[in-house]
């Protein structure tokens, strides 16, 4: 697994997100509570940039173009109209660096169940 550098602690805010360039484009998240959580930097959906055009909430990632919603802890879509998980990877932030460890693999689970959710359900409050 690679790790790259991803930004200084102090150039993302807290509930803010960016994209990191590397070997595959990463999204970092820093919810508004300080914790860090990295993605792949598309939406499963459809290719939009998550690090540069999504919303927090909580720990939830919205991708604006279509609502699709993703658990950040898990990667897991949370609902229609994605239903694929998030590949998600470890971030370590060691002193006032923020790194990412990329991941191989995609979460567990393929995202939310036939059965589950509707796009009302994604509308945002």
């Amino acid at each position: 697994m690679e790790r790259i550098f991803a930004c200084r602690v102090d150039e993302l805010e807290p509930g803010s997100t960016m994209t990191v360039d590397g070997p595959v484009p990463v999204a970092l998240y820093r919810t508004e509570d300080g914790d860090w959580f990295a993605s792949d930097d598309s939406c499963t959906h459809e290719q939009f940039s998550l690090g540069t055009e999504s919303d927090l909430e909580d720990d939830e990632v919205v991708c604006p173009l279509h609502m699709a919603r993703f658990d950040l802890r898990t990667g897991k879509a949370l609902c229609f109209p994605a239903t694929i998980a998030l590949r998600m990877h470890e971030v370590v932030v060691e002193g006032e660096e923020v790194h990412v460890v990329l991941s191989e693999t995609v979460a567990d689970g393929p995202g939310v169940e036939a059965a589950e959710g509707s796009a009302a359900d994604c509308a945002v409050a």
